[in-house]
């Protein structure tokens, strides 16, 4: 659009060569003697023409084009920052599924024990049958959450699948840690980081593109000047086609101005302008709503720091009421129901903690997405780029 547009201020040449016979009416001569008449013409003619640009209707048009040029790339670097936060949240949350099933099989491995040691009992005579099913019950129902990870970890798996482009089913990821080490962020952000948005420059550029568009609008208002010549040859006899006496030639302007439109350029120009005021306004908003993400992810980030150290603790007080029921258990003061609660409580805590730490991971996620992504303007395509090729006519 933009060499098209820069096109426009550069005259237009036209050639036309052509051929023609004709023949006159014999009957529509008054004379009684009719006379007939066959001509043979040839033309070579060379029409120039250039639009004088007094009121820049062209060149505003050209910067609308570029600006909106400059608005689509934007468009793309944030769709492209957008497929990679989720394919990197989505990450996060397999590694995240690893971990719970690697809690489930470790949790799992203590149930079986427990539930050979209350097997030993219950032939010794010490035990009741009840605590032995309690104990089956517990490794059945913990195999059956561990195999259900399955589900939501093939559908992870294929969704990083397709975002990357690669087909569903040949595509697997083997099982690794879940690394929690999200990224050290400042306490305050200065608000030019903001700048470094590529959805915030794309509505930038458009606002840019509109502002030009009402001086394409009120330049309707202007008459236009039109500089015109036409030369060429033209003959009847082939031989004499291109001879010096064959040639013809005219030029001349033309000034151009609308008189009366019942109130066309009014309206287009109130048309521009309400089209501008919508883009500042929409801008405007998106720079608060930017503004709003990012301290939304830094106290996301500083709340769940605190909650994983709380979590972290209520992990390690839950793993010391454990020990304590298994040995009061084992010396016979509580019964196997205590070691259950306790063995829940762990199991449920030490799952909290994954999610809180996954939490951490993907506000760290959303706070470099809200932040631009390491995207700056000087990415954009400058004007000297999009009008490269229309220095060639």
């Amino acid at each position: 659009m933009v060499v098209s547009g820069r096109s426009a201020l550069l005259p237009t040449l036209t050639a036309a060569p052509g051929y023609t016979n004709s023949r006159t009416s014999a009957t529509a001569r008054s004379s009684r003697a009719p006379v007939t008449t066959t001509l043979n013409t040839f033309t070579m003619p060379l029409d120039l023409s250039y639009t004088v640009d007094f009121w820049h209707r062209i060149r505003n048009t050209i910067e609308a084009n570029a600006d909106s040029a400059q608005a689509s790339a934007a468009d793309v670097a944030t769709a492209l920052l957008s497929t990679q936060s989720e394919l990197a949240t989505i990450y996060l949350e397999l590694r995240a599924v690893d971990m719970q099933r690697r809690i489930l099989i470790d949790t799992l491995a203590n149930y079986r024990q427990a539930l050979d040691l209350t097997t030993t009992l219950y032939r010794t005579g010490i035990n009741s049958e009840q605590e032995v099913v309690q104990a089956q019950t517990q490794v059945n129902v913990t195999t059956a959450q561990t195999t259900d990870l399955g589900v939501a970890r093939s559908q992870f798996e294929h969704a990083i699948a397709t975002l990357i482009g690669r087909p569903a089913s040949n595509f697997t990821l083997a099982a690794a840690p879940f690394a929690v080490n999200p990224p050290t962020i400042p306490v305050a952000i200065p608000s030019a980081l903001l700048e470094r948005r590529p959805d915030i420059a794309a509505l930038e550029r458009q606002v840019a593109a509109a502002n030009a568009l009402i001086g394409v609008a009120r330049a309707a208002y202007y008459p236009n000047l039109t500089l015109s010549a036409s030369a060429g040859f033209q003959t009847s006899d082939f031989t004499q086609w291109f001879t010096w006496p064959s040639r013809f030639w005219s030029v001349g302007p033309v000034l151009s101005q609308t008189l009366f439109d019942g109130g066309a350029r009014h309206a287009l120009n109130a048309q521009a302008q309400a089209q501008y005021d919508a883009a500042v306004a929409n801008y405007r908003q998106t720079v608060l709503v930017s503004f709003q993400a990012v301290e939304d992810e830094l106290a996301a980030l500083r709340i769940l720091s605190q909650e994983a150290t709380e979590q972290h603790a209520a992990v390690t007080s839950s793993t010391r009421y454990l020990d304590l029921a298994n040995t009061r258990f084992r010396t016979g003061v509580d019964s196997y129901l205590n070691v259950i609660i306790a063995q829940t409580s762990l199991l449920n805590n030490r799952q909290a903690e994954v999610q809180v730490q996954l939490r951490q991971m993907t506000a760290s996620v959303a706070l470099i997405l809200a932040l631009g992504g390491g995207w700056d303007n000087s990415q954009l395509p400058q004007m000297k780029d999009l009008t490269a090729r229309s220095a060639t006519p």
